[in-house]
């Protein structure tokens, strides 16, 4: 079926069916998604999208966005209106007011949200010079939109209107306002006009939006869960960690938390026993020089700590790829050392901007289980295919299925585009002889490299980007790195960045979440508790205690004179996966009465049974 240029959308979808009329949202075609008002210029194949498309919920969500700006301006005409972007799981708009908005103002939106939705008012597309736009929002007082307008688009612009409202936007839109029905506004935060804290601070009004009302449920529902999962509340809640001004952004690890650190930290070291890495400790803060020759200074200077002494200028690292090349020159390298790996957990300090700081998941400083690969360019493929191997063999030990992205060169990058385009082929070719499923995420690349990144789902189906491998043929150029090549002369390793946890500080927050705090008991800070019933038992259970501890298990003896209810409660509270009750039969048999954390009494044991039942269940990290 063909159409003459210039048809519209909802007429190609009329023409195909009724029913298709009635469902259409959008079209996509030649990259685009079109509104079903607008006209296809270009021939093609085109693609009309209904609810059940996925991509049909981002212009859904973008809509209702526009749908919280218009009732905002209706209830408070004062205020100027910011931008209202799409992001993971809903959207948001920022909104320039003097008064803050409280929960009531938001139940007044949202109501009147619905009574714009229920009009079903058109939403119409307009196209027009940049002056008229300009003009428009100049008589609405909208001030950040007329700014807006002026930096961006052409000579020509697009705008939206439903009913009276208009906004400056390049769509796509849903056909109107009725589509709207199933939302909720969820928060308010604060926010800087375009991301920049010298600029006005604005509140950000965050909502999600789906097509049915039981999606929505759903939604909600998780959301509760994951309240009630948030790793800052657990991690208070069960003495893991706390964050104080004197050190913003920067975790305290108390001493559960350090041992739950120091037990990733153990686990990441056992890998890099297997697979050949050895690790190298190095300084934190560096002559600025060195950051000026990798390119840092230039492209990451916003984030980087600065300090002076005497005449020299000073850096704290955001990461440790330069001071890996400083390691790697100190020697003659021949292609027999290679490859050689470079593992380091060396604290890294980088200044997050507070409205993106998030707990332990965006922090300032922070340690990675960050490593580097020095290799020739024929054994590229071969170390790649090992790191994937090592880290899809980590997350299995985690509970947690990932999600591969290749992430080509952004519109940013340092270095000779050939080498780029030979380095994204090298990862592309040992991600298809792993046989592992991946999709392409163009200019996604870091600024030096392109990359291979790894996103998990947590327990509620969360995605978070934790591993990655980079392919990195700039740096070994821009600190003239060499080794001697086997015909003769010198040849110009590759450096692969890899990483697999990430941030241990991240790493831990998303640990938190997924289990909601509940770990299994290869990673619980505290494996088993000792609940004498009586005093009486406190000599059998300090000895138990003890046992326990020489053998290598995580273990605390609770003597308090409480009642043994009040001791399991604390425990379970706690998140403790074994408790051993312990009374006067305990006592009087040498043994003990084991009850687990969620499967509740478990009967009586000998304590050498309980051991070898344990450590078998660390042994093979169950989940």
């Amino acid at each position: 079926m063909s159409f003459p240029k210039g048809t519209r959308v909802r007429d190609i979808a009329a023409a195909i069916g009724p029913r298709l009329a009635r469902d259409a949202v959008a079209a996509l075609h030649d990259g685009s998604i079109l509104d079903t008002g607008q006209a296809v210029e270009k021939s093609g194949p085109i693609r009309i999208l209904t609810a059940k498309d996925p991509e049909s919920l981002e212009v859904l969500r973008h809509s209702t966005a526009h749908l919280t700006a218009h009732a905002v301006k209706d209830l408070f005409p004062e205020v100027q209106i910011g931008i209202g972007p799409v992001v993971e799981e809903g959207y948001y708009y920022d909104f320039l007011r003097e008064e803050p908005f409280t929960p009531e103002d938001l139940q007044r939106i949202e109501g009147r949200m619905k009574e714009l939705s229920a009009a079903d008012h058109a939403i119409v597309r307009l196209e027009m010079p940049k002056a008229e736009a300009v003009q428009i929002f100049e008589g609405q007082r909208d001030a950040l939109k007329v700014e807006l307008v002026q930096e961006k688009g052409g000579p020509v612009v697009s705008c939206y209107q439903q009913e009276k409202f208009i906004d400056f936007c390049t769509g796509p839109h849903m056909p109107s306002t009725g589509w709207l029905k199933n939302f909720k506004l969820l928060s308010v935060a604060g926010a800087y006009w375009k991301g920049d804290e010298r600029n006005a601070q604005l509140q950000r009004i965050y909502g999600t939006s789906f097509f049915t009302a039981q999606e929505l449920e759903g939604h909600l529902q998780r959301l509760e869960e994951a309240k009630r999962r948030d790793h800052r509340k657990l991690g208070r809640e069960l003495d893991l960690m706390s964050f104080h001004p004197e050190s913003p952004a920067a975790p305290f690890f108390h001493p559960r938390g350090a041992v739950l650190y120091n037990l990733l930290v153990d686990y990441v070291r056992g890998l890099y026993r297997i697979h050949g890495y050895d690790e190298v400790i190095t300084p934190q803060i560096f002559d600025l020089s060195l950051f000026e020759q990798s390119g840092h200074l230039a492209n990451y200077s916003d984030n980087m700590y600065f300090a002076e002494a005497g005449d020299r200028r000073f850096a704290v690292k955001p990461m440790n790829c330069p001071s890996h090349t400083v390691i790697y020159r100190t020697d003659r390298r021949s292609y027999r050392d290679l490859p050689l790996r470079m593992a380091d957990f060396g604290r890294l300090h980088r200044f997050e901007r507070s409205g993106v700081l998030a707990g332990l998941t965006r922090v300032r400083s922070f340690s990675q289980d960050d490593a580097h690969i020095f290799c020739t360019h024929d054994q590229i493929e071969a170390e790649v295919r090992g790191v994937i191997r090592m880290i899809l063999d980590c997350y299995k030990d985690f509970g947690f299925e990932s999600v591969i992205h290749l992430s080509t060169r952004p519109e940013k990058a340092q270095g000779d585009v050939k080498l780029w385009m030979d380095a994204e082929k090298r990862l592309e070719a040992a991600l298809k002889a792993e046989g592992v499923a991946y999709q392409v995420s163009p200019g996604e690349g870091a600024f030096y490299a392109p990359k291979i990144d790894f996103m998990v789902r947590d327990a509620l189906l969360r995605q978070h980007q934790l591993g990655t491998i980079q392919v990195d043929f700039t740096l070994p150029e821009l600190f003239d790195l060499r080794y001697s090549a086997p015909e003769g002369g010198e040849g110009r390793p590759a450096m692969i960045h890899r990483a697999m946890l990430g941030s241990i500080e991240r790493f831990i927050g998303i640990l938190i979440e997924h289990f909601a705090g509940a770990f299994p008991v290869w990673l619980a800070p505290v494996q088993v508790a000792v609940l004498p019933i009586t005093d009486r038992a406190s000599e059998h259970g300090h000895g138990v205690a003890a046992r326990l501890k020489a053998a290598g298990f995580r273990a605390i003896m609770d003597a308090r004179s409480e009642k043994i209810g009040a001791k399991i409660r604390d425990a379970q509270l706690q998140k403790i996966p074994f408790m051993l009750v312990l009374g006067d039969r305990e006592v009087q048999d040498g043994t003990i009465s084991v009850r687990h954390r969620t499967e509740g009494d478990r009967g009586a044991m000998a304590v050498d049974a309980f051991q070898t039942m344990l450590a078998d269940l660390v042994a093979r990290r169950t989940l």
